[in-house]
């Protein structure tokens, strides 16, 4: 699988359920949200403003916004938000590169011969790393692992189901 085809698999909107273990306060948590995740077009304000930020050329990026809301978790205080991913694939071999993401933070990308993609930010001490893959077209499933001060501190599993309207 190409890194435009694994994009293109994620785009729509998801029903995600998370499992994470904050390490050093031994405390485990559980959420649920809905996401919707979609391509970015060359000409799309956010994708113009952060490659114009980062000095890259908008014509040669993979982009995707994922927005979020967990009023669908009974209980939990509301949340909602967005970001921006920006992947800028290396000139000889598109499965690697450079990512940006929409708070700034930059680092690398690779999908694998697995075809799972695996985002990494490391900024200072703080380590992130997301792998993502697909059980079949409509299951999706990340693992998440943050390490802060070179200890790990927090890990997360998501499966995320697509929904078939």
């Amino acid at each position: 699988m190409q890194i435009k085809e694994f994009l293109k698999l994620s785009v729509g909107k998801w029903f995600a359920q998370r499992t994470s273990y904050h390490l050093q306060e031994e405390k485990a948590d559980n959420s649920k949200s809905e996401m919707t995740i979609e391509l970015l077009a060359p000409d799309a304000p956010e994708l113009i403003q952060l490659c114009q930020q980062n000095q890259s050329d908008p014509k040669f990026t993979l982009a995707t916004k994922t927005s979020w809301d967990n009023s669908v978790d009974w209980g939990k205080t509301k949340q909602t938000g967005a970001t921006t991913i920006i992947l800028l694939p290396d000139a000889e071999n598109q499965q690697i590169g450079k990512l940006i993401t929409g708070e700034q933070k930059s680092g690398q990308y690779h999908l694998g011969e697995d075809e799972a993609l695996t985002l990494i930010v490391e900024e200072g001490d703080n380590y992130f790393t997301e792998r993502i893959w697909f059980a079949s077209e409509n299951l999706r499933l990340r693992t998440t692992l943050v390490k802060n001060n070179h200890s790990f501190t927090m890990t997360a599993f998501y499966s995320e189901i697509r929904r078939v309207v």
